[in-house]
């Protein structure tokens, strides 16, 4: 995007950035970086400082490429508008949302009707014409513009519904239902006659999108009057990739969440784990007892991180950990860790390699705890130490 963005928001692009790097998605982290940034802080509670990541919904299509997928400020939903002459795009949109079939009453018992007569059969369809028209009415008289029905409808309730110029979209599942509800600001209905004009959702903007020359079609809500609801949705060359950019997003969504709830970083390619490394072997040089060998043991386990990035990056795993090390020791900079990409400089700050505080903690005290537990099993560790 050519919008002047703040210092804040390039650095947290920067770190889902880092993210998305490792995954199949690299080629265009860039893109995908800015959709995630801009959609954590769009649900963001910033005086809070709490995200709530169940208001970022993922939806995936196979089809398009993946530079398609885009950020759409509101709800999308795998489904068609139910009838193709009704009109495709509706602005402002007032919305009935409805969890009763759109047809007439059935008993629950068994039943049959004789029908002996041409004007028993013509009163008959009179009778469903007319629970039909009343149904529709009461939509219309509510003001809606656009009806979401949970089950489906006739064919003739839809010819009417069209007739009228009232767009529907049937066939709308439980959890949607109640997410369009949440979003709009509307009221679920169970018996059409108790909808009111205040029972109604509002939306800026109702459209139905194509794909292509294909039969696929999806509903955009956008613009909701309640929430902050926001979708991600996702395109691909097929299923594997829509699913693989789906987890990757993921995981870049919690890497911005986690710095909105902790704005502190650590810079990556192994940097934060020799620095605590050579800390935690200090602090050893003033420990007299034994325990001072569990603490080197400790500082030389943080090792194994960096030794893995060199190894996976095709370098000399000893030799370029004990060259970091001797580099970080005689300069005092945190911040040198593995050239992974090979970018001719080991300062992980100028290569913009860094990930959230509360993340590398989280890493290091589960490794801790894993450790200590398989220990205990042998009955290695006992509760004094």
């Amino acid at each position: 995007g050519s919008t002047q963005r703040t210092w804040e928001e390039e650095e947290l692009i920067h770190t889902a950035m880092s993210t998305l790097s490792s995954k199949i998605v690299n080629q265009y982290r860039r893109h995908l970086a800015e959709i995630c940034v801009k959609a954590v802080l769009s649900v963001a509670d910033l005086p809070r400082k709490d995200v709530n990541l169940d208001l970022i919904k993922v939806e995936g299509k196979p089809g398009g490429r993946m530079e398609d997928t885009c950020l759409v400020n509101g709800i999308v939903l795998d489904k068609d508008i139910s009838h193709p002459q009704m009109v495709k795009d509706i602005q402002d949109a007032k919305i009935a949302i409805l969890t009763c079939p759109f047809e007439p009453p059935k008993p629950k018992t068994k039943h049959k009707i004789d029908i002996s007569t041409s004007e028993q059969y013509d009163k008959l369809h009179a009778q469903e014409q007319e629970y039909f028209t009343k149904m529709v009415k009461l939509c219309k008289d509510s003001g809606a513009t656009l009806v979401i029905c949970q089950w489906g409808f006739d064919d003739e309730a839809n010819h009417l519904l069209m007739a009228n110029q009232l767009p529907a979209i049937r066939w709308v599942g439980g959890v949607e239902i109640e997410l369009i509800a949440i979003a709009t600001g509307g009221r679920i209905v169970p018996r059409f006659e108790e909808l009111s004009e205040a029972k109604l959702g509002k939306a800026g903007r109702v459209r139905e999108v194509p794909f292509g020359t294909t039969k696929d079609r999806m509903v955009f809500i956008e613009n909701c009057s309640n929430s902050k609801a926001v979708t991600i949705f996702v395109r691909g060359g097929n299923k594997m990739i829509v699913e693989e950019a789906k987890r990757s997003i993921h995981d870049a969504l919690c890497a911005v969440r986690n710095l909105v709830r902790d704005n502190r970083i650590v810079y990556g390619g192994g940097a934060a784990e020799i620095a605590a490394s050579l800390a935690v072997h200090t602090a050893a040089d003033k420990i007299s007892t034994v325990q001072q060998y569990a603490v080197r043991a400790f500082a030389d386990a943080l090792e194994a991180v960096p030794i893995a990035l060199a190894d996976n990056s095709g370098l000399r795993a000893i030799e370029t950990l004990t060259n970091v090390k001797a580099a970080q020791l005689a300069t005092s900079n945190p911040h040198l860790g593995i050239d992974c990409m090979d970018a001719g400089t080991n300062d992980m700050k100028e290569q913009g390699v860094y990930e959230t505080l509360i993340g590398k903690v989280q890493q290091l005290r589960l490794a801790t705890q894993m450790t200590k537990m398989i220990l205990k099993i042998d009955d290695v560790i006992t509760d004094e130490a």
